[in-house]
């Protein structure tokens, strides 16, 4: 597991706090933020994927 791994789940999971969090409070605003978040956490988290898997085929 490499940093761009780490960080981009950490990114979604926030994301989905603040997703829900402004689902709760009605604010619509902190939930297109929260899905922003999430969409930017899962690419973070996808691109770390990749590079794990050039580092573990050059191995």
């Amino acid at each position: 597991m490499n940093k761009d791994q780490v960080e981009g789940k950490l990114q979604d999971i926030g994301g989905k706090i603040q997703e829900e969090a402004g689902k709760l409070v009605g604010n619509t605003e902190q939930q297109a933020k929260g899905l922003k978040n999430q969409v930017e956490g899962k690419t973070q988290e996808k691109y770390g994927d990749v590079k794990e898997n050039l580092k573990d085929a050059t191995n």
